[in-house]
C-alpha cells in the first residue's frame, strides 16, 4: 500500500516550519497567482462544457421539431408523459431524511439534464455505425455506447454544479441530484419523441399521434431516473470516501449503465410478446416495463431505505446499526 504520508511528515512534531518541502499553503504572490489560476481555468472548463452543451442542444433543436413544443396541446401531453417519472423523482427527494435540498440546485441540475442530452445525441449518432453488424451490432451498440454515453452525461450534470455545493451535503443527496437529472434528460427525450410524431399541424393529427406517443413516452421516463439515481448516489458516496472516490463513481456508473444497456437489449421480448399472445403493444410493453424497472427500483428503494436507517439509528438511537440488510447487487 503507498504511503499516506511522505516519511518527513511521518516523523514530524510540528516543530519546524515545512512549507514547501512536505507542505504548502497560500503565503506568497506566487501561490495567490496560482491558486487564482487553478480556478480560472477549473471555471472556464465547466463554462465551455455547459456552453458546448448550449450550441449542440440549438442545433439538434433547428434540425427537429421541437418548436412544435410551444403548441398548448403538444406541451400538455409532454407533461403528461413526465408524471411517473416526476412521480418518482417526488419519491426519492422525499427520502431525503437529512435536509431539504434548495430549488435552485435542484432547478440548475434538471436544466443540465435537459442540455448535456445534447451530448449523448451526437455520441450515440455516431456510435450507432455499430448496428450495421447483424445482430450483435445493436447488443454491442447498447453496451458500449447508449448506456454510458447516456449515464455519463446524466452524471456530469449533477458533477458539474450541485455536488460543488455545500448543500450536497449527504451521501443521498446524490440519489435525489442524480433523479433530477435523469428527470431533465427524459424531459428532452420525451419532448423530441412527441413533437417529431406530432408534425403535422392538422389538429386531428396532433390529437392522434399524440395521444398514441405520450403512453409509451410515459412509461421510458421512469426508468432515466433509477438510472441515474443510482449513478448519483455512488457519486455522493464517492464525496464523502475521497480515497476511493474514483473506484466508487465507476461502480455506479456501471450498475447504471448496465441496467440502462440491458433494458435496451431486452425490448424485443415484449414486442414478441405482443405477436404471439396477439395483444397490443403498449400492453406488452407496459408489463415489461412494470417487472423490469419494478425490480430495479425495490433494489434503489432498499439502498435509500438502508441509508436512512443508518441515518435514524445514528441520529436517535433507534436499533441497531447491524440490523439493517445489505443492499449491493452482489449479495
Amino acid at each position: 500500500m503507498a504511503r499516506s504520508q511522505d516519511p518527513i511528515q511521518s516523523r514530524d512534531d510540528g516543530s519546524r516550519d515545512s512549507y514547501d518541502v512536505t507542505t504548502w499553503e497560500v503565503r506568497t504572490p506566487l501561490d495567490r497567482i496560482a491558486v487564482w489560476i487553478y480556478w480560472f481555468l477549473s471555471a472556464t472548463v465547466r463554462w465551455l462544457v455547459v456552453l458546448g452543451a448550449v450550441v449542440i442542444l440549438a442545433v439538434i433543436v433547428s434540425g427537429s421539431n421541437l418548436p412544435r413544443i410551444l403548441d398548448p396541446v403538444v406541451t400538455g401531453f409532454t407533461l403528461l408523459s413526465l408524471l411517473p417519472a416526476l412521480a418518482l423523482v417526488a419519491y426519492v427527494w422525499r427520502t431525503d431524511s437529512t435536509t431539504t435540498e434548495p430549488f435552485s440546485l435542484l432547478a440548475v441540475t434538471f436544466a443540465l439534464g435537459v442540455l448535456f442530452a445534447g451530448f449523448a445525441a451526437i455520441i450515440n449518432g455516431i456510435g450507432s455505425v455499430l448496428q450495421v453488424v447483424p445482430v450483435v451490432g445493436s447488443v454491442w451498440f447498447f453496451y458500449l455506447v447508449v448506456g454510458p454515453v447516456e449515464e455519463t452525461v446524466k452524471w456530469l450534470a449533477v458533477r458539474i454544479y450541485a455536488y460543488r455545493s455545500p448543500r450536497f451535503d449527504a451521501v443521498i443527496d446524490g440519489a435525489v441530484y442524480g433523479a433530477v437529472a435523469g428527470l431533465g434528460f427524459a424531459t428532452i427525450e420525451n419532448a423530441l419523441y412527441i413533437t417529431d410524431a406530432v408534425n403535422n399541424p392538422v389538429i386531428g393529427n396532433v390529437l392522434g399521434a399524440g395521444g398514441g406517443i405520450t403512453p409509451a413516452r410515459a412509461i421510458a421516463g421512469p426508468g432515466h431516473v433509477i438510472y441515474s439515481a443510482f449513478a448519483g448516489y455512488y457519486l455522493g458516496l464517492a464525496k464523502f470516501n475521497r480515497e476511493n472516490a474514483g473506484p466508487i463513481i465507476v461502480k455506479g456508473l456501471l450498475i447504471a449503465a448496465l441496467i440502462h444497456a440491458t433494458y435496451n437489449t431486452l425490448t424485443w421480448i415484449p414486442v414478441a410478446a405482443a405477436i404471439v399472445l396477439g395483444l397490443p403493444n403498449f400492453v406488452t410493453l407496459l408489463g415489461f416495463v412494470v417487472l423490469y424497472d419494478g425490480f430495479f427500483g425495490y433494489f434503489l428503494y432498499r439502498k435509500l431505505a438502508r441509508y436512512r436507517a443508518h441515518y435514524r439509528d445514528t441520529h436517535h438511537g433507534e436499533g441497531a446499526l447491524s440490523s439493517v440488510e445489505r443492499t449491493e447487487f452482489e449479495e
